[in-house]
Formats: C-alpha cells, sequence, structure tokens
C-alpha cells in the first residue's frame, strides 16, 4: 500500500494584489485503493491543491508538508512527481500542436516506466482502452487535444490514466462540461482503472452527480482553504441537499 500524506499546507498565489493565501491549512491522508471526493463553493482552494500535488510553478508552498511513500513531494521536480507514481487529470486539458496522441502516450509511458514498453502489448492496451472510452480508434493519430470537443478531452485524460497506470490520480472537475453518456463513460474509465491498479483517487467536484458513478470512501468539505467538515458518502448528499450556506461566513467573502 502506498500512502500520500498532506499536513498543514498553506499556499499562496501572486496576484494584482500580491501574494494571496489559498490554502490555510489543509490537512489530508489517501491511501492507495481508496477514493476521496473534495468539494466547496467556487474560489474554495480546491484546483489549487490539485495543481500544488502537481507541482505548478504558480502556486507557492509557504508552509507544511506533502509525502509520498514517506518521500518529500515538494522537493520533486514535475516530472519527478509523474515517474513516482502521481497524474493529475486536468479541468481544462491543453493542446499539443504536432504530437499525435500515440506518440504522446508511448513517450510517457517510456519516461515513467523508464523503458519503451513493448509494441505489441501497448497497441493491445491503448486500442482496449480507447475501446472502452468509445473514442474513434483514429483519434490515435491527431494531435494532443487539438480540435478535440470538451467531452473527448476528458476521455483522453481518462485514457491516459488506464494505459499509465499512476498510483494516485487527481480528478480536477472532471466531470465538468460532460453530458449524462460522457459522464458515465468517463466515471466507468475511473473505475476500471481502480479496480485494475488499486488506484488511489483524489475527486474534486463541485457536483454530486459524478458521485453516484465513482462512490467516495470519504467526503471533505473545502471552504476559504480549509476543510471544514469530513463524512463518508452520505455528506455529499447532503451537500446536494443543502448545499454551501451554512460553511460560508457573508462578512468573510472567499478568496478566488
Amino acid at each position: 500500500m502506498s500512502v500520500l500524506e498532506i499536513r498543514d499546507l498553506h499556499v499562496t498565489v501572486e496576484t494584482d494584489q500580491g501574494e494571496t493565501p489559498i490554502l490555510n491549512g489543509i490537512d489530508l491522508t489517501i491511501n492507495t485503493g481508496e477514493t476521496h471526493a473534495i468539494m466547496g463553493p467556487n474560489g474554495s482552494g480546491k484546483s489549487t491543491l490539485a495543481y500544488t500535488i502537481a507541482g505548478h510553478p504558480k502556486y507557492t508552498v509557504t508552509s507544511g508538508t506533502i509525502t509520498f511513500d514517506g518521500e518529500d513531494v515538494l522537493e520533486m521536480s514535475v516530472d519527478e512527481r509523474a515517474r513516482a507514481g502521481l497524474f493529475l487529470a486536468m479541468q481544462y486539458p491543453v493542446e499539443i500542436p504536432g504530437v499525435t496522441v500515440t506518440n504522446f502516450l508511448r513517450t510517457a509511458k517510456t519516461a515513467i516506466d523508464g523503458e519503451a514498453p513493448s509494441i505489441r502489448q501497448w497497441t493491445k492496451d491503448v486500442k482496449g482502452a480507447m475501446s472502452n472510452l468509445r473514442m474513434d480508434p483514429k483519434f490515435a493519430q491527431r494531435n494532443v487535444n487539438e480540435g478535440f470537443s470538451g467531452g473527448e478531452k476528458k476521455r483522453h485524460e481518462i485514457m491516459q490514466l488506464e494505459v499509465l497506470k499512476p498510483k494516485f490520480a487527481v480528478l480536477d472537475e472532471t466531470d465538468s462540461g460532460l453530458d449524462v453518456d460522457a459522464l458515465k463513460i468517463v466515471s466507468e474509465g475511473v473505475n476500471r482503472a481502480k479496480e485494475a491498479t488499486n488506484l488511489g483517487v483524489l475527486l474534486i467536484t463541485h457536483y454530486t452527480r459524478i458521485l453516484r458513478y465513482i462512490r467516495p470512501d470519504f467526503v471533505h468539505v473545502i471552504v476559504a482553504g480549509k476543510i471544514v467538515e469530513e463524512g463518508g458518502a452520505e455528506l455529499a448528499d447532503r451537500l446536494e441537499d443543502e448545499g454551501y450556506d451554512r460553511f460560508i461566513d457573508p462578512a468573510a467573502p472567499i478568496e478566488a
């Protein structure tokens, strides 16, 4: 079993007003095989947490720690984090002109594993993942995310998850922009990856609809950069009925 631990994490971001605190003491422990849902209103710090784990240079950790099986994640470069087994599915996947999907995936797999996968098994794995996600095989020869619809970009993110086989996946609002059918297909992909590799999942979302398909073991509510409530899947159901108003002090606006 692998463990991702976050302790007293404080993070700032540079804005027009100077260094602005976003995360104000996050504590979280995720084991492989577990699914943790992070919920909260807009501007609460959910995506900041995702990008800080991944190593985005925009965010500055002012105090606290992130460790992965006892190793200091904050001392790792972005590629070192990926090779260690961390994966980020982005809310807004970027286009990479001139790089085909198949070349991108094979290059990433080679960098993570330290050796190129065998052509026969790799071809089988990629075709299988595309079939499961109901992606046209022609997408393998297209440039990464170039001209893809929002749903196609999200399916490609989950395709990466299935073939790269990380230990932990951070899914940053993977459900945004998906219709009901695409949401179900993407969710099934996450569940397959978890079942196949004992994946640990940190699922960031505003809404409970994706949690109907990816059932969380734990739910954490973040408001103003702090975890204000924790519970099981029943907490998500309660949030669906009640919203976030009871957590928010109208006299203390949340930082963006």
